[in-house]
């Protein structure tokens, strides 16, 4: 059986695939895993229907065009901020390996106090954050049972998530901590090919 290498990432809140760190990772394995696919959905304001559109595209066995062989999907998660919260929980469902870039540790404390009404600035959309909302994420919080399965990399200036809170939780798994920076992770780019060797997945051969 052939085995197609998959790329999720999962932007974050009031986000989307046209995102800059998206665009780079895009950009980044067509130059230099043109084998490996690439997925960024623009997900629904809620986190249930998020949830669920990301476990229809890992269930849906994406495989290569064309091929005359079965073929099956492997799933490596990147996930930024709320998509790291998202990435989290994905990976602990289905054992996947993720690299998380300054994650939300507990978005349902931090939602609370952002207002109620929220615009979409990629797509319009205008929706609310309600009780049901938080909760819903609340029950998406999972521990860490495959802490090897991890990536997480976390800057000291964000100035949107305590950077702390993540350090703790993941302390046991492989976890990068640079100082300074911002919530945006600057200089992403750079940190491309220790993601990708840290997913194991080889340069082409040119």
């Amino acid at each position: 059986m052939n085995y197609q290498n998959n790329i999720l990432y999962i932007h974050g809140f009031n986000s989307s695939p046209l995102s800059v760190k998206a665009v780079q990772t895009r950009d980044y394995l067509a130059a230099n895993h043109p084998e490996v696919g690439f997925y960024c959905p623009q997900l629904k304001t809620n986190s249930q229907g998020a949830i669920e559109q990301l476990e229809s595209l890992v269930n849906s066995g994406v495989g290569r065009e064309n091929s005359l062989e079965p073929t099956h999907s492997r799933w490596f998660l990147i996930g930024s901020s709320l998509g790291g919260y998202f990435a989290h929980y994905l990976a602990e469902k289905y054992a996947l390996p993720a690299v998380l870039i300054n994650p939300a540790v507990k978005p349902y404390q931090l939602l609370r106090d952002y207002p109620s009404e929220q615009t979409q600035p990629y797509t319009g959309e205008v929706y609310r954050i309600g009780t049901e909302e938080i909760d819903a994420l609340k029950a998406l919080e999972s521990n860490i049972s495959l802490k090897n399965n991890y990536l997480v990399m976390l800057q000291t200036g964000d100035e949107v998530l305590n950077y702390r809170q993540a350090a703790a939780k993941y302390q046991d798994c492989h976890l990068r901590i640079h100082n300074g920076g911002d919530h945006s992770f600057v200089g992403y780019q750079d940190s491309l090919p220790d993601i990708m060797q840290f997913f194991q997945l080889p340069l082409a051969v040119r």
